[in-house]
């Protein structure tokens, strides 16, 4: 599905698929299109879903919970390399009078720190964002402003689809964020990984 959505245009909150606000049909707070709209009233008849209201998660408030996680992981992620790789991550150093093969030695010894610091950093956020997700329905940063993530009939996600989830998540940021942005136009406030994943942000209700 594009990520591009064009004036007058939402996203349906059942098969994700853009379509024009005037043929949405309105059941409750979600919004179905035309080829969903009669499977979906059948649910409602057979008592599958419901129309009680369920308040989503938007873009802004994800956005914060994101810099909470991103600022937790920072420390948390330093604090390991530190304690584990302390002794073997070594900065390499170019010297003025370096040859130039010495310095290109240099070099690829740089790149391949980074190349590992990089590595280190995504297994601990994949395992952070997994856990808390599986377990506690939602990282510290989205619990912090009352959020939790569900599957679209509300149950927890297992373990494996919250990685997956955050794999989707690196999907939607390498496409310049356009994936974080689609959550402003989606009825149910749902990212690009939300749609991979068959995920819903909502609030908490008190």
């Amino acid at each position: 599905m594009s990520p591009a959505v064009g004036p007058g245009m939402l996203y349906c909150g059942q098969c994700g698929r853009p379509t024009h606000v005037d043929e949405l049909a309105r059941f409750g707070d979600v919004l179905v299109c035309p080829e969903c709209k009669n499977s979906y009233a059948q649910k409602l008849r057979e008592g599958v879903v419901g129309t009680a209201a369920v308040e989503y998660g938007g873009f802004w408030i994800r956005f914060v919970a994101a810099l909470i996680d991103g600022i937790i992981l920072g420390v948390v992620g330093s604090i390991i390399q530190f304690a584990v790789l302390g002794s073997m991550i070594k900065m390499p150093t170019i010297q003025p009078n370096q040859s130039p093969e010495a310095a290109l030695a240099a070099l690829l010894g740089l790149l391949e720190t980074v190349g590992v610091v990089s590595l280190i950093n995504m297994v601990i956020a994949c395992i952070y964002e997994a856990w808390f997700v599986s377990s506690l329905w939602a990282t510290p940063g989205k619990m912090a402003l009352g959020l939790k993530v569900v599957r679209s009939d509300g149950s927890r996600l297992t373990l494996g689809r919250a990685v997956g989830r955050y794999f989707a998540k690196l999907l939607s940021s390498m496409i310049l964020l356009i994936g974080y942005i689609m959550a402003g136009f989606d009825s149910q406030k749902r990212a690009l990984h939300d749609l991979i994943c068959d995920t819903r942000v909502i609030k908490v209700q008190s």
